[in-house]
């Protein structure tokens, strides 16, 4: 290609061999079309509706199962965008943008994960407004979240609350829920942003759409976390009065 006059360096064409360049500053183009265009691998964005007992990783021996046994089909090499942990279910993102997942994975960024949580107990209102405005973990005070009450079956003796976090902590949730005494008993993660499971389901997927992958990086522009008055206006945590606790018969 050289010799055929077809390669070009910052413009000018090359005939000989061995002209050395450095990849990192040098445009090269063969036939007028820059190879770091023609080599770069082509982006995809998918949602994976993950189900119970698979593990967010690509490569673990000791994973029993992992996500990337459901995207097979997938022919580029994608990673997920932050963790699900192997007893959670629902939205995972995955990509082969790095700048994508960075944007929505790093704590400067601000785009909201709801999950729906059962945990063991019923949840006060105190104790929702202290999960609210943030509590100390061992890798230090979580950013203030949205807690809103869903449900209390009095049969479990459980409480079903929706939790919009506003960063992404290793098994952040189930954390915050152990250390106000209401372990956390199923957990689903229902939206990432603006992308939300719908009627997708368990194991399945889809690619993200343009205008969806285009919000989601708006979204991480320009969401700050919500300020204590306007968290507790948009969704106050109503449950009803302290329900009695179950009395066995002997």
């Amino acid at each position: 290609m050289i010799q055929a006059g077809r390669v070009t360096v910052n413009g000018k064409r090359v005939t000989e061999a061995g002209v050395k360049v450095d990849p990192q500053k040098d445009e090269i183009c063969v036939d007028g079309a820059s190879i770091a265009t023609q080599h770069a691998p082509k982006k995809v964005y998918i949602l994976l509706n993950k189900p119970l007992g698979y593990q967010c990783t690509v490569s673990d021996p000791h994973a029993k199962h992992s996500v990337m046994e459901l995207l097979a089909q997938v022919q580029e090499r994608i990673y997920p965008v932050g963790r699900l942990d192997e007893d959670s279910e629902g939205v995972l993102l995955l990509t082969n943008d790095g700048d994508f997942a960075f944007r929505l994975t790093h704590p400067r960024y601000h785009v909201p994960k709801v999950y729906l949580v059962r945990v063991k107990g019923f949840v006060e209102r105190q104790t929702a407004l202290k999960l609210s405005q943030g509590v100390e973990l061992d890798d230090g005070m979580t950013a203030p979240a949205e807690i809103r009450f869903v449900d209390y079956d009095p049969a479990t003796q459980s409480t079903t609350m929706e939790i919009t976090l506003y960063e992404g902590r290793n098994r952040q949730v189930r954390r915050m829920m152990d250390l106000v005494g209401h372990p956390v008993r199923s957990l689903q993660r229902t939206a990432f942003g603006n992308i939300k499971i719908q009627l997708l389901n368990p194991g399945t997927w889809r690619k993200l759409r343009h205008e969806e992958v285009t919000e989601l990086l708006t979204l991480a522009k320009v969401t700050p976390t919500p300020k204590k008055e306007q968290r507790l206006k948009k969704r106050p945590y109503q449950p009803p009065h302290t329900p009695q606790p179950l009395v066995e018969e002997s």
